[in-house]
């Protein structure tokens, strides 16, 4: 009895399978022609304002891809995400010359064929020069493009100086007691007053290190305060009669205070100023290296980097930012190296900012 009754249910199923089968093929088809035509994802990995939607969207509809841009905060997320072999993987990366240099030593980046990117003829020529700049080219090959950069000039007020500061000496003048402001960050706190010193910024002698420790103190004394953010440094500034301040964040600081309406001036010390260069560069995991090197050119086209210069402040590598222009450069510009050694500075700088007495380093 209980086969009788099971023989024309398993009849049944039988059927209903077979009806469903030209279905079920013709689904798949659906699905396979989809993936097909789906458009190529390049994915890029960048600082806040380098890929702006519309900017995106532009570069999607030329090559008929999507975009998928994620953003970061600091180079500790950036170093993380992309060496993250259970993440996305990110075919294009900006970062600075201090990480290109790590990436390339750690093998993440593809080197870069620059006939390829026929934009770069368009760079100012300290731009071109790849060589000289550190961290981006190695043993022959290319692995990074510049795009933006800061460097860290003096800003100080036109009423309080009847020409332009230029040395890094002003910072140091027991006459502007009070009313100088510096950037609270210990690596470029040792750099920069090592540069003052005459010494390399980023290479201090095991011996030398008590000296800048010492001059360290003695701008402290000078400083009315350090400063983290740039609006922060905008408040001091306008409330305290600051006559002079190291601007850390360069071109874009600048803007800001002119902006808000401040009568100040620029200058790049003829010490020479510290920047940071942001620059394009490939993954090595990425399987999108044409599309990520077409990506690349495209940064570099003039209406994509004005909208840069005018949108975040920053300078781009296509033309002369307006603060530079006029002579006010009378030093240098030092793209930032890999320190000797991180940790202490950040150990003596703490004791420095607090207030340790010069005879105690």
């Amino acid at each position: 009895m209980l086969n009788t009754i099971q023989a024309p249910v398993h009849g049944c199923r039988v059927q209903r399978v077979r009806r469903w089968l030209p279905l079920l093929a013709l689904a798949c088809w659906a699905l396979a022609s989809s993936a097909l035509a789906a458009p190529a994802v390049l994915r890029v990995l960048a600082w806040p304002g380098y890929a702006d939607p519309d900017l995106v969207a532009v570069f999607e509809k030329r090559h008929g891809v999507r975009v998928e841009v994620t953003t970061v905060g600091s180079d500790d997320i950036l170093r993380s995400k992309l060496t993250d072999l259970k993440g996305p993987v990110y075919d294009v990366v900006a970062a600075n010359t201090v990480e290109i240099s790590q990436f390339v030593a750690q093998q993440q980046l593809v080197p870069l064929s620059l006939g390829d990117i026929p934009n770069v003829t368009r760079q100012l020529p300290r731009f071109r020069q790849l060589d000289a700049i550190a961290g981006i080219a190695h043993q022959g090959r290319v692995y990074a493009v510049p795009y933006t950069y800061s460097e860290m000039g003096l800003i100080y007020d036109r009423k309080a100086f009847g020409a332009p500061p230029e040395s890094l000496e002003v910072l140091w003048d027991p006459r502007w007691r009070g009313r100088v402001l510096a950037f609270d960050g210990s690596s470029h706190g040792f750099s920069l007053a090592s540069m003052h010193l005459g010494q390399s910024p980023f290479r201090i002698a095991e011996d030398q290190f008590g000296a800048v420790a010492r001059h360290l103190v003695a701008l402290r004394r000078n400083l009315l305060s350090f400063y983290n953010l740039p609006e922060e440094s905008l408040e001091l500034f306008r409330r305290h009669g600051v006559a002079v301040m190291h601007a850390n964040y360069g071109q874009q600081q600048l803007k800001q205070f002119l902006d808000a309406g401040l009568d100040v001036g620029y200058v790049v010390p003829r010490e020479g100023a510290l920047a940071w260069l942001d620059c394009w560069a490939i993954s090595s995991r990425s399987t999108q290296v044409a599309l990520a090197t077409q990506w690349i050119n495209y940064m570099l086209e003039p209406q994509v980097n004005r909208e840069l210069t005018q949108r975040q402040g920053l300078a781009n590598t296509l033309e002369e930012p307006a603060g530079l222009v006029g002579g006010v450069v009378k030093g240098s510009i030092v793209w930032l190296e890999p320190v000797e050694d991180g940790a202490r500075r950040s150990r003596l700088w703490q004791r420095i900012v607090s207030g340790d007495r010069p005879e105690r380093f």
